[in-house]
């Protein structure tokens, strides 16, 4: 998977933004230090994304363009880039098996779930001895205690009772490759692709699979979770992306569609699926 960061994207897009805001007023990089009462090299560390603005930053510099109606806009947006990035080092502090917890809530308030997975069976889908062992994984890259990955794992499983009930529905799209990824082993897989086998029947829920050697019209990526349009989840290796913006979520809209238009879906899914669990035989 990709390490860049979409953070660090939005925070040179975010710079621009001030630059712009600058140069439209007439001001000179040195003479926003100066009203500013700045240091010269911190005008250009905000406008090329490397220094994050405060708010009191933010305020500043439009006051100095005139564009003080503004404000509460640059903070917002300012507020949200800072947030975006969610290291795993800082959350796992809480405990693997608590973060299973967290988004019981916003599950609740969803009404359409759209997912994509490159590399692994989405959450949602995962057996509990499949969700055991990609946990147990995760714990050994990110030095976390073995002893959470029960509890995790089991956590996990809660959320499965949304499935079928139609509040939310759910459209999985899925790399074949996730069918083949063998995590625990033979017995553990077998159990993962009985049971896609039976939640692809539910109500309410739609599972694709883009074929393998398919002649593709877009490339695979990192996993991303869509709640609605108004919430995005991408997973990285270090860290996941998690932001509410409107242009964002629409880009991945599209991103979906797109993938979702070169999965098969229904008896066509099933096949590939029973072919995968013929082939651990």
């Amino acid at each position: 998977m990709s390490e860049q960061h979409p953070s660090e994207s939005a925070k040179r897009a975010f710079g621009s933004r001030l630059k712009r805001l600058r140069l439209d007023a007439g001001i000179t990089g040195v003479e926003m230090a100066a009203r500013c009462g700045w240091n010269k090299s911190k005008v250009s560390k905000i406008e090329h994304g490397t220094q994050a603005p405060s708010d009191e930053n933010i305020r500043a510099w439009a006051a100095v363009c005139g564009a003080e109606r503004l404000v509460p806009e640059l903070i917002a947006v300012s507020r949200e880039i800072d947030q975006m990035w969610h290291d795993y080092k800082q959350v796992h502090k809480r405990g693997m098996q608590n973060l299973q917890l967290d988004l019981m809530d916003r599950y609740a308030r969803t009404k359409l779930f759209r997912i994509y997975e490159g590399l692994n069976i989405p959450g949602w889908l995962q057996t509990l001895d499949y969700t055991r062992e990609l946990f147990t994984l995760h714990a050994h890259i990110h030095g976390l205690p073995l002893e959470n990955v029960e509890e995790a794992a089991r956590n996990r499983m809660l959320r499965k009772k949304f499935l079928g009930t139609g509040r939310p529905a759910f459209v999985f799209v899925m790399e074949e490759y996730a069918l083949y990824s063998n995590t625990g082993g033979r017995d553990v897989m077998g159990g993962q692709l009985d049971y896609l086998l039976e939640v692809e029947q539910m109500p309410y829920v739609s599972v694709g699979i883009i074929p393998l050697g398919q002649r593709r019209s877009l490339f695979p990526g990192e996993a991303f979770y869509l709640y609605d349009e108004t919430l995005l989840r991408q997973e990285y290796w270090s860290a996941s992306l998690q932001t509410s913006r409107p242009e964002t979520i629409s880009h991945f809209v599209r991103v979906f569609d797109a993938l979702r238009d070169q999965a098969v879906f229904g008896a066509e899914a099933r096949g590939i699926i029973d072919q995968a669990r013929h082939r651990l035989r």
